[in-house]
């Protein structure tokens, strides 16, 4: 694996965001440590989640077609989660990252999806409630995190998935079928 040179990510995507990925890169660190996850894995993809968060969405656009991301026309609407799958195209492609559960969980830390490891698990979870994020049952969401991954997960992603309802914002498929994988466990 070759080692990103953060000064230029730092650039491209703030000090705010480089400090957000810290955090959740502590916070997968941790969540790993409890559940006998892959801690190097969890921290690998944590590492990797937002460096293609950018400032600038036209850059976004640009490394994604650079990339080959798939299916690119079905991102229009979902500007939101497009920096996931570029992310994850940026670690396999520039940084030679090729095991595939780190690469999930980058790809989907944003969406969830159907079947996920533990590993993507902590990295979604992880994103979703670390130290500054701040909403209403959050630490409540944080202690079921550290007792039960499963649990955490659909307890997340109902409250996810009713705040984006309640904001009249589409929701992504890889949602929906993350919800319901969840649910059905």
């Amino acid at each position: 694996m070759k080692a990103p040179a953060f000064d230029q990510i730092v650039d491209a995507i703030g000090e705010k965001r480089y400090k957000h990925i810290l955090r959740v890169t502590e916070t997968a660190e941790k969540l790993a440590k409890i559940h006998g996850v892959d801690v190097e894995k969890a921290r690998t993809a944590a590492l990797f989640h937002d460096i293609c968060k950018y400032k600038d969405n036209a850059r976004l656009w640009k490394e994604a077609e650079r990339l080959n991301v798939k299916d690119l026309d079905s991102f229009k609407a979902f500007p939101q989660v497009l920096h996931a799958y570029v992310a994850a195209e940026a670690a396999r492609v520039d940084y030679g990252i090729e095991d595939e559960e780190i690469l999930r969980a980058i790809r989907y830390h944003t969406t969830g999806t159907e079947n996920m490891s533990p590993v993507e698990e902590v990295v979604f979870l992880a994103d979703y409630l670390e130290p500054m994020r701040n909403f209403d049952g959050v630490d409540d969401l944080r202690k079921k995190a550290e007792a039960d991954l499963k649990e955490a997960m659909a307890a997340s992603l109902q409250g996810n998935l009713l705040f984006l309802i309640k904001q009249g914002t589409a929701v992504h498929l890889d949602t929906v079928r993350c919800y319901n994988d969840y649910m059905e466990k």
